[in-house]
């Protein structure tokens, strides 16, 4: 009895030193503090149950001096190895271990464990929530004199604990909350928000579109959740374009995001979405802990089709020519030029209709016009998708043809060709006919030349085709 109102006169010394501090994590570890301070033990833990993964953590800890800390090696403990603790809680029992040695051959495990702590004897009690065990609080080698009266002071302090729980899970809650409103908030101008723990994978939905939240059954998004990777994955899959699927989802890989952000305030990928068109995820950094390792990322989704389509209307304008659609100098130049870079061999050919001006000054510019666009086409039909074509300006065009490097293969080009051509007709100029001269210059891929300098000796062997009445074309030779 006298060990009990020596306990309960400890208990509320520990409550009331503790009421002095400000939050619920300082509250307990002053709680256990004072407690295992008075009554004279080695150390005492809390650990808290995540049904989920079948673990217990050890939480919250206080060790005597000398005594070295175990909460660090005590994470994600597997509730399998102490089920025998279970058992006995279940059974509305503490566990009491006066000998570790008593156990030694019935609980090879739980003996091992406990060996390596220097731990001779122990007294632990579970915590209930709502008639639930979610965890037990635990004291190593208290007094030995008294272990009956230990344990009804640990039930005591368990029912304490459990409300310093309560009052922390319900402010880390509120604080959650408040943290993803604010990000709600950010989020008008996304489609879709997540906020992800990266070293657990653990994630909440901060806003989504209701078409996907419907899909995955969903109503109300601040509920932790478990695997962003599958979930996320999952979205794509349904949701996503097949040619874009898997690239987003080695977008999605959490373990080397902090590789891909280091140094930068965000990354994208940009994909094509069923609901919404083209999109832009995001991952944008959020906190680091306390060693500099990426923490929390926010991973975002907009909608930019709309502007996808202005970027590619403008990027269109900008590399075609607008009377044939085919590609412009400018951007035929770039492409021919990075053909050189990479060494790939091939013809590169001059067109050039003769006579033009006469067609314009008989027929007029309209009718021009028509012969320009349809040589455009017709040399479009003639090439392969990997040739490149272009529209120089006025009546000339120049053609990339790779792969062709011999005399015989560049003249069964030059043959189909001019085929073609004989082949257009154009109502307005009658029966005018369309003559075409052509001067080519075989690359080898080994010369470093610049696109100026192969176009000057397609040029040189397009004067020669000039000499020459009808349809010709000349290949250039090295003097």
């Amino acid at each position: 009895m006298q060990a009990i109102i020596r306990y309960e006169l400890v208990i509320n010394e520990a409550l009331r030193s503790a009421l002095m501090l400000d939050t619920p994590d300082e509250q307990i570890d002053e709680f256990i503090r004072f407690f295992g301070k008075h009554i004279g033990c080695d150390r005492i833990y809390i650990f808290e149950d995540n049904k989920k993964e079948h673990v217990t953590d050890n939480t919250y800890e206080w060790c005597r001096q000398g005594i070295e800390s175990e909460i660090d090696y005590l994470q994600g403990v597997d509730m399998d190895i102490i089920d025998w603790w279970y058992k006995a809680f279940d059974k509305k029992e503490n566990v009491i271990i006066r000998d570790v040695e008593t156990i030694k051959n019935e609980h090879v495990y739980t003996y091992n464990t406990l060996k390596i702590q220097n731990v001779k004897r122990l007294v632990v009690c579970p915590i209930r929530y709502k008639n639930e065990i979610s965890g037990f609080f635990g004291v190593d080698n208290p007094p030995i004199d008294d272990h009956l009266g230990l344990t009804t002071f640990l039930d005591m302090i368990a029912t304490l604990v459990i409300s310093f729980l309560k009052i922390r899970n319900s402010q880390n809650k509120s604080k959650r909350e408040a943290k993803l409103s604010g990000y709600s908030a950010l989020g008008q101008i996304y489609t879709s928000m997540h906020y992800i723990n990266v070293k657990t994978n653990r994630f909440h939905i901060v806003k989504m579109e209701p078409q996907i939240l419907t899909y995955l059954g969903k109503h109300e998004i601040y509920d932790i959740e478990d695997n962003f990777t599958d979930h996320i994955c999952k979205i794509h899959r349904k949701f996503c374009q097949a040619d874009y699927v898997d690239r987003e989802v080695e977008f999605m890989d959490l373990e080397t995001l902090e590789e891909r952000l280091q140094g930068k305030k965000s990354i994208d990928s940009v994909f094509y979405g069923k609901l919404s068109g083209w999109c832009r995820s995001r991952f944008i950094p959020v906190d680091y802990d306390e060693d500099g390792s990426l923490l929390h990322v926010l991973y975002c989704v907009e909608c930019i089709d709309d502007q996808k389509k202005r970027e590619d209307k403008l990027l269109y304008l900008a590399q075609t020519d607008t009377m044939t659609g085919i590609s412009n100098r400018r951007s035929g130049e770039k492409m021919i030029e990075r053909v050189l870079n990479n060494k790939v061999s091939g013809m590169m050919c001059l067109v050039d209709c003769d006579k033009f001006k006469s067609i314009n000054d008989t027929y007029g510019h309209m009718a021009g016009d028509e012969v320009i666009v349809a040589i455009a086409h017709t040399l479009q039909k003639s090439c392969r998708d990997k040739d490149v074509v272009i529209r120089l300006g006025g009546d000339e065009f120049a053609l990339f043809i790779p792969g062709v490097t011999d005399r015989k293969c560049a003249n069964a080009f030059f043959k189909r060709l001019f085929e073609n051509l004989k082949q257009i007709q154009i109502e307005s100029i009658k029966d005018h006919p369309i003559i075409i001269s052509l001067g080519a210059c075989i690359y080898d891929g080994k010369e470093e030349l610049t696109f100026d300098e192969l176009y000057c000796r397609a040029d040189m062997a397009m004067y020669q085709s000039k000499k020459v009445e009808g349809y010709s074309a000349t290949i250039y030779k090295k003097k």
